[in-house]
């Protein structure tokens, strides 16, 4: 009778919760010597609100499907595998004249009480100081087997800030599940995170090896163990590898959309970046035999599903900031400006490496705000942060998150010896910052560059619309203002559309309406 009763109770609320998670019956109630466990798995957040006008992500969502399996499931655990503190709008924004960089994320995650962290890649874009910062704001765990601090004297783990105490991140971490009849499991997590974005303060140590260590650590102590982790798909599953059959899960980040691997025994699940969705995997141990069942649901995170009121009340306090300081530069931040049918290809790898759609209509823009008064357009891919691919409908928030650090259109007339010195320089720069995303320029079969069909010619003047970051020779050493094959720099006023490179876009996007 109580079976039947708590079964009738289980429908009732996965119909009110708007279908949250459908589970198999025999997952479904503890008993017959197992304990039942839910992970919580979400990975590549830059964003704390819903995006898209609402349709999809949030993370006051997340805190609500977490919280309504954990109703049912006491032993229900919410982990992060990495990137979460950059990129991100709000992130850029200063408040006593200090960017956040990250921390609106780290508030947020506290309030939803996440369980455990592991660093991704784009953790180590802050300086040494913030992101010592934002660990020690931080009250969540972390653990990473690979990922050292690089200090003057010698290699230590990174450390969070406890009461009086500096604690240091571990290789991996350990948590308790008990069941109703007072039996107890114990398991652990480790975390690796691919060496991708080098910084002096910063150690990998091999992905492979530190993963194994940590695992032999964490078994010694534990009934099984679980990664979490920052690496590529392929190294996910050489990591499974070397297990063979004794690593049950995987929960993997870096890559934005969701997957489902099998690599021997190994579970490797990857959910969509910004929250779009999440995955919940249901463990299964068996207390006598020692076996454990793993199975795992994508749940798309949806206008359909409500909000955990306590996390919204921190989301709304910083997009409240955040909508305040863009009102400041553009009147209508959430006007819906374009439909993306096809998706505007926005993360870091391809804006770095191959010319995208995205990349080719900020350039575009930048020349439609000069009438289309200039032979081409280029800006630097590394400007482009949202890492994140843009569909549906996209509003002028939206831009401003493509390109959170702005900067002005500035029209250069130059030699066209130093227009091909500039786009081979990008040209060899793939996979770095400085990679042009360009339009109207194109290379010939004898890799010759042209503008509209025509070879560039090196004594001729041409006029070019590129971002003001490139003139500083950050990216690109010789292209400064003292450059002798500079003819002419035009400087937008601040008030002009081409004072600032998103609302360019927004004019140029608008103008398609027409």
């Amino acid at each position: 009778m109580r079976k039947a009763l708590l079964f009738s109770i289980l429908a009732v609320f996965f119909t009110i919760s708007c279908s949250v998670l459908d589970l198999p019956k025999e997952d479904s109630i503890e008993g017959a010597g197992a304990i039942t466990l839910k992970f919580v798995q979400m990975n590549d957040v830059y964003e704390i609100a819903p995006l898209n006008g609402g349709e999809y992500g949030g993370l006051a969502r997340v805190a609500h499907i977490r919280d309504s399996i954990k109703e049912i499931f006491p032993n229900t655990f919410l982990f992060l595998a990495g990137d979460f503190l950059n990129p991100s709008l709000l992130g850029t924004l200063k408040v006593d004249g200090e960017r956040l960089n990250g921390k609106q994320m780290i508030d947020v995650l506290n309030a939803m009480d996440v369980d455990l962290v592991t660093f991704g890649n784009h953790e180590f874009d802050l300086s040494e100081e913030d992101l010592q910062k934002r660990l020690n704001e931080s009250t969540f765990k972390w653990t990473s087997a690979n990922v050292r601090h690089a200090t003057e004297k010698k290699l230590v783990p990174f450390t969070t800030k406890w009461e009086y105490t500096n604690v240091p991140i571990s290789d991996f971490s350990t948590f308790d599940a008990v069941d109703a009849d007072g039996n107890k499991i114990r398991f652990g997590v480790f975390g690796v995170t691919l060496p991708s974005n080098p910084k002096e303060f910063v150690s990998y140590g091999d992905i492979y090896d530190n993963a194994v260590r940590a695992y032999d650590l964490a078994i010694q102590k534990s009934d099984f163990v679980v990664g979490l982790t920052h690496v590529s798909l392929e190294e996910d599953k050489k990591i499974a590898r070397r297990f063979k059959s004794s690593l049950p899960l995987i929960m993997g980040g870096h890559e934005h959309y969701n997957m489902l691997e099998k690599e021997g025994r190994t579970i490797i699940a990857k959910a969509d970046a910004n929250a779009k969705s999440i995955y919940v995997h249901t463990l299964r141990y068996n207390l006598r035999t020692k076996y454990l069942h793993v199975s795992s649901e994508l749940v798309m995170v949806t206008d359909k599903i409500a909000s955990s009121a306590k996390v919204e009340r921190v989301v709304n306090k910083w997009t409240d900031l955040l909508n305040k300081k863009l009102k400041e530069v553009i009147e209508n931040p959430g006007e819906v400006i374009y439909n993306a049918t096809s998706p505007l290809d926005g993360t870091d790898t391809s804006n770095r490496s191959k010319q995208t759609n995205l990349g080719e209509l900020i350039a575009r823009s930048m020349a439609y705000v000069y009438k289309n008064n200039v032979d081409g357009a280029m800006v630097n891919g590394g400007s482009i942060r949202i890492d994140d691919r843009l569909v549906g409908d996209i509003t002028s928030t939206d831009i401003f998150r493509v390109l959170p650090f702005g900067g002005s259109v500035l029209k250069v007339d130059l030699k066209g010896s130093l227009l091909k010195e500039i786009l081979d320089y990008g040209k060899l720069q793939t996979g770095e910052g400085a990679y042009l995303q360009r339009y109207n320029f194109s290379q010939n079969g004898n890799g010759e560059w042209e503008i509209d069909g025509k070879t560039i010619n090196d004594r001729k003047t041409y006029s070019i619309a590129i971002s003001d970051f490139l003139l500083k020779g950050l990216d690109i050493p010789f292209l400064t203002p003292e450059n002798k094959d500079i003819v002419k720099i035009y400087t937008p006023k601040e008030t002009d559309a081409a004072g600032d490179i998103r609302k360019t876009i927004i004019s140029y996007l608008n103008s398609l309406k027409k």
